[in-house]
Order: structure tokens, then sequence, then C-alpha cells
């Protein structure tokens, strides 16, 4: 076994802290269900936000927490999140 150790590659680094939210129009997908008192429950949101760098990221967030994190995601990992997505990748394992 070797003791290298990879290198990391950030390719978020720019972004980190300057990513400007404010004026995101969060999505839902059509299909999301409401509570069983009719009211909204938790979902995944997604905004895609254009940065000064010229390149337009992926946010998510939780939507019964819209102040708390957010994940940022680039255009090549959204693509392969989106890909896994439809491959099955997440799906419960039962």
């Amino acid at each position: 076994m070797s003791d290298e150790v990879a290198p990391i590659y950030d390719d978020k680094k720019q972004v980190r802290g300057s990513l400007d939210l404010s004026g995101a129009q969060w999505q839902r997908g059509d299909g999301y269900s409401t509570g069983e008192d009719g009211a909204d429950g938790e979902h995944v949101e997604v905004a895609f936000v254009p940065h000064t760098d010229g390149v337009t990221y992926v946010a998510m967030r939780n939507s019964a927490q819209p102040a708390g994190p957010v994940l940022v995601f680039t255009p090549a990992e959204w693509d392969a999140f989106v890909k896994g997505a439809r491959d099955g990748e997440f799906d419960e394992p039962w």
C-alpha cells in the first residue's frame, strides 16, 4: 500500500462565500406532495444561480429550512447527480 494522498481539486473555491442566492428562484418538482393537513411538507428545492465567473451553479436546499444549509453543485456535478438518480443509484435497496 502506498501512503500517497490523492490531490484535492476544489472546483468551487472561487465561489465559496460569494454565490449570491438572494435572487434565486427556487423550484420544486411537479410531483411534490402535501401533508395530511394540506400544508406543504419538506421538499427538495433547486435554483440555477449564475455567478460572476460565468458559470451557472445549481443550489439545493430543504424547503422546510429556507435559511438553512444549501448544497452547491457545479454543472458537471449536477449532471452526474441527475444521471445517477435516473439510473437508480440512490434508490432504497429493498
